[in-house]
């Protein structure tokens, strides 16, 4: 498409990972078994959640929304991303790529902000329990959660914008496996230094901020548990906050390694792998990890099981 004496991309080819054939059909194996086990995964413990009374408490609330933001955000990018291992020509449109970076950092956005609440879920719960269902009110857990699907939301809306702004002649080759910011944006014929910042200036105090509040919490909840006398005590309060402890250093740790530069035009290789354990394994890995690292979940799971198989008799 021609607009003046220009030509406006109206397609961008993805490369991928850049590997034979043969690979790529075994990969895209390998990720339709990982999109249907984190699908089935957060489906159970949404499903828990939402239908077992033992599971109606504000830390619950929190990995629903969690379980839900796994799902959208794994098919953001990762059913694109095994079409493409079956075709000769991986090609998205122009505005499905916009689309598509918009989606994934809004899920992305939303789901570090969520991770915060959570942590601030754990820090009243064992700094403050007698004070805990006051603070932690069902309304006050609304508004939490709602804040953190607005944080994304209108975030990630003005980079967007600008993006869309941009003129993008050609090439429209894009060195990634989705519509990631940074390839992207390098595609532009313009100048890229006002949006880069606008997007690093967005993302520095979003997640690093976010960081920081469970770092704050995890400091606090840590040196109230060790001053707790009885080893069970200690032992238990650690039980409740081992599983989001780990989701947090999974994705804080990839994350800030992605995106938190000035520049990342460079080491796109190790961008593209982080990105691919971010969007895909760690949504399977989230189910798993809530469920065996948490006591309740797993008698909810079991007595959920057991109800099932009882039925079918």
């Amino acid at each position: 498409m021609e607009i003046g004496n220009a030509t406006h991309v109206m397609e961008f080819i993805l490369i991928g990972f850049a590997i034979p054939w043969e690979i790529e059909i075994l990969l895209f194996l390998l990720f339709f078994i990982i999109l249907m086990a984190t699908i089935v995964g957060n489906i159970i413990i949404i499903t828990l959640i939402f239908t077992d009374y033992r599971l109606h408490s504000p830390m619950y609330f929190f990995l629903f929304h969690l379980s839900i933001i796994e799902i959208l955000g794994t098919l953001t990018v990762v059913p694109k991303m095994m079409q493409n291992f079956l075709l000769e020509r991986k090609t998205i449109s122009f505005y499905g790529c916009l689309s598509q970076s918009y989606f994934y950092f809004l899920f992305g956005t939303s789901e570090y902000v969520l991770l915060a609440m959570m942590s601030y879920d754990r820090y009243i719960a064992i700094c403050y329990p007698l004070r805990y269902s006051i603070i932690m009110s069902g309304k006050v857990c609304v508004y939490l959660v709602v804040g953190s699907w607005m944080s994304g939301f209108f975030s990630i809306l003005i980079p967007t914008v600008m993006k869309l702004g941009l003129p993008y002649c050609g090439p429209n080759v894009i060195n990634h496996f989705f519509c990631d910011s940074a390839p992207l944006l390098h595609l532009a014929c313009a100048d890229i230094s006002l949006v880069e910042f606008i997007d690093f200036i967005i993302s520095l105090p979003i997640l690093l901020g976010s960081l920081f509040l469970t770092l704050i919490s995890y400091i606090y909840i840590i040196s109230t548990i060790l001053r707790i006398p009885s080893a069970t005590g200690r032992q238990k309060a650690f039980s409740t906050c081992a599983s989001h402890f780990t989701v947090v250093t999974i994705g804080y740790g990839t994350s800030v390694f992605i995106y938190v530069r000035p520049s990342q035009a460079s080491s796109m290789n190790l961008n593209k792998i982080a990105s691919l354990f971010t969007t895909a394994v760690t949504p399977m890995l989230n189910p798993i990890i809530f469920t065996f690292r948490n006591q309740k979940v797993q008698e909810v799971f079991r007595d959920s099981v057991h109800k099932c198989l009882g039925n079918t008799k």
